[in-house]
């Protein structure tokens, strides 16, 4: 780097970061961008050394058996989407809230986090809902902002309640145990849970003709006893496929890849006993993993590429030290909330993929020197890498929303809506960061660790 005046020398990595938001921001495919950065930044840094330790790193992360929960993950949430499980949760937990006010909009959020519990793929959740929910509560008079922000906002919940694929990513990264973090994220879910419900009631009970209740007449006049049945034969598949995958991780029958191959038999076989399996439906589902797994591991490389130049450039010192002036002249505390402002402002822009392997690596192990603890830590990660799916005007759920909604769904209509559901989540990000007892003591409690 002799030949590079001293001011382009001593900040590269600082560059080689600048040319790669430029690069994202002006649309380039985010892995070529990654990798592209990387190769010509590391040939300026490292010469022709860089080729002998490329392969090596990008052999550690294809070799990493952590990781292999990925496609089986995405295998079970791609044929529990073709088990048509979603309808029957959605028509069963309509019956069962629709006679309160907001009560259809508190079942989308209860089959939000079902899902999520079953599946974790955000857009197969967010397109099955999207499809039969709003239409749903369009007739029964809900407004458009709060039938569409309850739908894109539910959706999302399989990022943060567990068995969760962005858990996977992240605990390998950070180094964490992904079963920690499963077990860590359990009640900061139910907190998000609760707080949609919670905002849905008070909608309802400030605005009655926003979320009406359906009228008792036009429910299925069907007895308590028969209701009661027909929920607890909606409920039991996700529940049964909750219970294999946690239940065997707590249990120490199974390490957390292992409990997603469990999962994956578990979901053939739920859609096997709903009588909707058939060798096409196999090939979708497979044809399906095959690509979304590609998309994950492709980034991971040029991910783990851009990471390797961008370490050995020192980059990592210099975000090191300029987060540590901070928490000489204030405390970590504002360190910490510094951190997760970028990561929620990045949001806006990239996929939560994109931010695990970009961000995360450089900003978790200077945090974890400052003395947090890594399951808490990761956890408030997720959740706000959560929020990545609902902020405008790249929010992905927003995506997906748009295209299967009715004609008189407008974007607007959907930005509107999910804007006080990021506000409830950034609520729920302060409650977990301000009581970390509700991350770590449940997996304590679990492994004793």
């Amino acid at each position: 780097m002799e030949f590079l005046p001293v001011w382009i020398a001593d900040y590269l990595p600082a560059w080689m970061f600048l040319a790669l938001t430029i690069l994202l921001m002006a649309g380039f495919p985010v892995t070529f961008t990654l990798m592209g950065t990387a190769l010509c930044f590391g040939l300026i840094g490292f010469g022709w050394n860089l080729f002998n330790l490329l392969p090596l790193r990008i052999w550690g992360v294809m070799t990493n058996v952590t990781l292999l929960a990925v496609p089986l993950f995405v295998f079970m949430g791609v044929m529990l989407e073709r088990s048509g499980l979603a309808e029957e949760l959605l028509d069963t937990m309509g019956l069962v809230f629709g006679r309160i006010r907001g009560g259809l909009a508190v079942s989308v959020v209860l089959v939000g986090a079902l899902l999520g519990a079953s599946t974790g793929i955000v857009g197969a959740t967010v397109v099955t809902m999207g499809l039969l929910a709003v239409p749903t509560m369009l007739r029964w008079g809900y407004e458009k902002e709060l039938a569409t922000g309850t739908v894109a906002a539910s959706g999302t919940l399989g990022q943060i309640i567990p068995p969760s694929i962005v858990l996977v990513l992240i605990g390998d990264i950070v180094g964490v145990p992904v079963g920690d973090l499963f077990m860590g994220a359990v009640f900061p879910g139910l907190v998000l849970v609760s707080l949609y419900i919670l905002y849905i009631l008070i909608i309802a009970w400030l605005r009655p003709e926003s979320a009406p209740a359906v009228p008792e007449a036009d429910l299925n006049a069907m007895s308590r006893s028969a209701l009661f049945r027909q929920m607890l034969q909606a409920l039991f598949p996700p529940l049964f496929l909750m219970i294999a995958v946690l239940g065997s991780i707590i249990k120490g029958v199974a390490s957390p890849t292992e409990a997603a191959a469990v999962g994956a038999v578990g979901a053939i076989s739920l859609t096997i006993a709903n009588k909707k399996f058939n060798m096409q439906i196999l090939r979708d589902v497979m044809e399906a993993t095959m690509q979304l797994t590609c998309m994950v591991f492709i980034i991971l490389v040029g991910a783990a590429a851009f990471g390797l130049v961008f370490r050995g450039l020192g980059g990592d010192e210099i975000v090191r030290e300029f987060l540590g002036g901070i928490a000489d002249s204030h405390s970590k505390w504002v360190v910490l909330a510094i951190v997760m402002g970028i990561i929620f402002v990045i949001g806006f822009f990239l996929d939560f993929i994109e931010i695990t392997f970009i961000h995360v690596p450089v900003l978790a192990p200077i945090m974890l020197e400052f003395g947090f603890d890594p399951v808490w830590f990761c956890i408030l990660i997720a959740v706000n890498l959560q929020t990545s799916f609902m902020t405008p005007p790249f929010g992905f759920s927003l995506f997906y929303l748009k295209a299967v909604t009715p004609p008189e769904i407008s974007t607007g209509d959907i930005y509107r809506g999910i804007i006080p559901f990021v506000i409830v989540q950034l609520i729920g990000l302060l409650i977990v960061a301000f009581f970390p007892r509700l991350v770590t003591w449940f997996p304590v409690w679990v492994f004793g660790r």
